[in-house]
């Protein structure tokens, strides 16, 4: 490590002022910092000691992926040998799967690198390390048999349109890792929904789960209308089902909570006002149940959690520091709309059976606004202390 470091002082030189490189001095800084501690002290105060910076907590977010990332790996491999009937060996479906992950993952991360060093260089800037979260997260909500060209459209949609617009990180109003999903969604709806799903071999479709429920008939049973289709609870919950890539399974969701909570990463407040939310929507609207009510009237709150993008989404995207509420009070506000949203979109529009991810970007838009009064609520309530006559 230190002949690593000595090396990289000497190519340093190369990218200072009035030296040859210095244009894409950005691209230099990104590497050196990633490998090692930044170097560079404030010369006045305020004067901050902590061990926490942006490059160690967007490591923790990666690292709180991983369950999803390999879960998403093995059951995109699962789902490829089931369809060819071959028996489910743990490295075949891991191999099988990787083939059409890894690619997807490396496009996302390319082609929005690309454009992150590109704005840093022109505008003069550092290179952010939350493009480490943002790429991954992109790739994990995409379908495994998603065309390549569009992962790398959808992602630079995502980060120009979508943070680069705004001032880069730190000022963008929307989730770009979300934004750039949504642009893909609506501009190559055929490749991301539908009743089939998108499994990666020719001939062999399986509806998911929210399709299953959207496509039952009115005043039946959701539960019935899954079974019959193959799914149980468990099995949804483990993750053994078609969909996108890191959202199938809640287990390897809540064992990334799990590592945020600890880490004090992620607020627990979003995501338990997301869970509140929907729990209790989704009971009120099931007291709605009759023979012209959709299927999704009849399913219990704890099933619409394992379903559809709910946990990966109430987990790591609605978290986002920096397009969610950032008062205590705003978070679970913020958090419990999202919860309420996913349900009524899921309930009350049969053509869109998917909620999470409108619900998140929806909310992402007002976060600003419920901050804006919750804190001019708090300085009311504080003048009003100050200005109440005194006793005696």
């Amino acid at each position: 490590m230190q002949l690593l470091e000595k090396q990289l002082k000497k190519i340093g030189a190369l990218f200072q002022p009035g030296r040859p490189l210095n244009k894409f001095y950005p691209l230099f800084e990104a590497m050196d910092t990633f490998a090692f501690t930044p170097g560079k002290t404030a010369a006045k105060a305020p004067h901050v000691r902590d061990a926490v910076d942006i490059k160690r907590v967007m490591i923790l977010v990666v690292v709180a992926l991983m369950p999803c990332i390999f879960m998403g790996i093995y059951n995109a491999g699962y789902q490829i040998e089931l369809a060819k009937g071959m028996a489910h060996s743990f490295w075949g479906c891991v191999a099988s799967g990787a083939i059409k992950v890894v690619p997807i993952v490396i496009v996302a991360y390319a082609a929005g690198g690309f454009w992150e060093v590109l704005f840093a260089v022109i505008r003069k800037h550092e290179i952010n390390e939350g493009f480490l979260v943002t790429g991954i997260l992109y790739a994990l909500t995409l379908p495994p048999s998603i065309p390549l060209w569009q992962v790398a459209v959808g992602i630079s949609f995502g980060v120009v349109i979508g943070k680069e617009i705004f001032g880069g990180t730190g000022f963008n109003i929307l989730n770009p890792a979300l934004t750039a999903r949504a642009f893909v969604f609506f501009a190559y709806p055929a490749q991301m929904s539908g009743d089939n799903v998108w499994i990666a071999v020719d001939g062999f479709t399986r509806a998911t789960p929210l399709s299953v429920v959207a496509a039952a008939d009115k005043g039946g049973s959701a539960i019935m209308a899954l079974q019959d289709a193959g799914y149980t609870f468990k099995e949804m919950f483990l993750g053994f089902i078609p969909g996108s890539i890191g959202e199938t399974s809640t287990l390897a969701c809540l064992l990334g909570l799990a590592f945020l909570l600890i880490t004090r990463v992620a607020s627990w407040r979003i995501v338990a006002g997301c869970a509140l939310g929907l729990t209790g929507m989704s009971a009120f609207l099931t007291l709605f149940q009759g023979p012209d009510a959709l299927a999704f009237f009849s399913l219990p709150p704890h099933w619409h959690m394992i379903m559809g993008g709910f946990a990966f989404g109430s987990i790591f995207m609605a978290t986002d520091p920096v397009s969610s509420s950032a008062t205590n009070i705003g978070r679970w506000i913020y958090g419990i709309m999202i919860g309420l949203l996913i349900v009524l979109i899921r309930m009350v529009n049969p053509a869109y059976p998917e909620g999470t991810m409108l619900a998140i970007l929806f909310m992402n838009v007002f976060a600003p606004l419920i901050d804006h009064f919750v804190v001019e609520g708090k300085i009311k309530k504080r003048l009003a202390r100050r200005n109440a006559p005194k006793a005696g």
